[in-house]
């Protein structure tokens, strides 16, 4: 991947470095973490679907935060593409973080809901989940699609198509993009708040939680300029967002237990597949497997529930308006 053209704005004399520069490193940075996950997806290799992830959504925010930048076409279509190829890695991801999370709880479970034994077929619906997903990712990786989006990638960073405002200072600029990005968050996070309990309250933390990922990784991006203060904030958006985060992976997992408990895994908006929750023996849920299931709904209930009352105070440690001064 090749690094920010030199002909791109770098430094703008006494101010240090632009806007526009330290955008293009953002960018450069993670196009080679991009690229270099190639091999590992590919191996299957423990965390690396969830790392590529990442760097598909840092690139794409940092495209989308600092659109202004960017003359149309180019930026606006490549943020279009890493949606689609992030969206990709997310359905194997999606189901790892779901498998990891219900694993770990049903062996917590109680021995009258017989721990191991729903283990066992949770596993088992796992991997079925696994073998049925990887093969989208893998046919992804191998798209002129994919093959397209990298030398997108390449070319913008060869020949930014950047506008005049990229020249500009970038310590005032991230300043000023932090407070935006801070007032963002605190809109959808009242918003949430404002919905209470239920379907639209959890779409509306969702919203909350991706508001908080992008002012975090809008910080991220500011770091090299504006260091410490960069990392706080950066540190507390990241509070946030893991916090939200946790309320979305308990809604999820509760739906999917709700499915499973039923017999069915068929839910596209719980992140799960269609078809029959099968356990390992290869039979319909029993009785006690649909009792176990619900001891489980019940705790994601409690934890979603757990989640959202520790917002206001979570949330209170990242609306400050100092927090978003950088220099």
């Amino acid at each position: 991947m090749p690094a920010p053209a030199t002909g791109a704005p770098g430094r703008s004399g006494a101010s240090g470095t632009t806007i526009g520069a330290a955008v293009l490193a953002r960018l450069a940075a993670q196009a080679e973490v991009l690229a270099a996950l190639d091999p590992a997806v590919r191996a299957d290799e423990p965390d690396a679907v969830h790392r590529m992830r990442v760097a598909c959504r840092r690139l794409r925010s940092a495209l989308q935060t600092h659109r202004r930048l960017f003359a149309e076409g180019p930026a606006r279509e490549l943020a279009t593409e890493l949606k689609w190829f992030g969206a990709v890695l997310g359905q194997a991801r999606d189901r790892e973080v779901l498998a990891e999370r219900l694993l770990a709880e049903a062996r917590a479970l109680p021995s009258a809901c017989r721990p191991e034994h729903t283990a066992g077929r949770l596993a088992a619906w796992s991997r079925r989940e696994a073998e049925r997903v990887r093969p989208e990712v893998v046919a992804a990786l191998d798209s002129p699609r994919r093959q397209a989006l990298a030398a997108g990638l390449a070319g913008l960073l060869a020949d930014p198509p950047l506008r005049g405002r990229a020249g500009r200072a970038a310590g005032p600029e991230f300043s000023r993009i932090a407070a935006r990005e801070q007032r963002r968050t605190a809109d959808r996070v009242r918003t949430a708040l404002a919905a209470g309990p239920g379907p639209g309250g959890d779409t509306a933390l969702h919203e909350a939680r991706k508001a908080a990922k992008r002012a975090r990784y809008a910080a991220e991006t500011a770091e090299p300029v504006a260091g410490r203060a960069a990392r706080r904030y950066a540190a507390r958006m990241k509070a946030v967002q893991e916090l939200l985060g946790e309320h979305q992976d308990a809604v999820v997992a509760a739906a999917a237990l709700r499915e499973l408990a039923a017999g069915t895994d068929g839910g596209a908006d719980a992140g799960t597949a269609k078809g029959t929750a099968k356990g390992p023996e290869g039979g319909a849920p029993g009785r006690e497997d649909a009792f176990a299931y619900g001891v489980l709904y019940a705790r994601q209930l409690a934890a979603a529930s757990a989640a959202r009352e520790r917002l206001p105070e979570v949330w209170a440690r990242a609306a400050g308006r100092r927090l978003s001064r950088f220099g």
